[in-house]
């Protein structure tokens, strides 16, 4: 096989996914350049376990993607430390997490996906900064909604493919715009003061 070549874009937005997705060789991140101007780092599908240090000090940076790698709750620890960030889009989606991260250290989080991990609870998520506006946790093994009373800004809630039963206590997510509830076991949906509620979705299985 081939050594794979990497070309920057003219913007700095850049993706280094593998374009064969049936290679089995992780990425060696260390092997290539991060400019510090990044605004957008996409590592989705590169089977890493651990975090790149370097990305730490991309003050730039508005989205981070780990999407489908292998990633643990042990290495994701380190993101507990990283003051350089702030404004952000932080995307945890199909790894190996059992825990919500500690996210406590960005200041002005946007957009949080942790969705197809193997969370138990949303213990952890009170850490978050209030200025979250989209938060997806779906198919995790979530079973009761807690910490998220203080998210005033929130837009988007996707819980879908969890195993709650019931949905109360949002009276403070007055932002909320879409809640996607689908594939749980849900008996009970309390909507008192979400005005803004524009999409439900709250399918239940048997």
């Amino acid at each position: 096989m081939g050594s794979a070549v990497f070309r920057w874009a003219s913007s700095v937005s850049i993706g280094l996914c593998y374009p064969n997705s049936t290679i089995n060789t992780p990425l060696h991140l260390d092997s290539i350049e991060l400019p510090p101007t990044l605004s957008d780092l996409d590592l989705t599908v590169n089977r890493l376990s651990e975090l790149d240090s370097r990305i730490a000090h991309l003050s730039m940076l508005m989205k981070l993607s780990l999407r489908q790698n292998l990633i643990e709750d042990s290495a994701v620890e380190p993101l507990s430390r990283w003051d350089a960030l702030s404004d952000l889009e932080l995307i945890l989606r199909d790894n190996k997490l059992a825990e919500v991260p500690d996210i406590s250290i960005f200041s002005r989080l946007l957009v949080f996906d942790v969705s197809f991990n193997e969370i138990t609870s949303l213990e952890g998520l009170s850490k978050a900064s209030s200025t979250l506006k989209e938060l997806y946790m779906s198919k995790n093994e979530v079973n009761k909604i807690m910490e998220i009373e203080h998210l005033h800004d929130l837009q988007i809630l996707e819980l879908g493919s969890n195993r709650l039963w019931v949905m109360v206590n949002m009276e403070s997510l007055t932002k909320l715009e879409e809640l996607w509830l689908g594939r749980n076991r849900i008996k009970v949906v309390n909507l008192c003061g979400l005005g803004c509620i524009k999409r439900l979705a709250c399918r239940a299985i048997n």
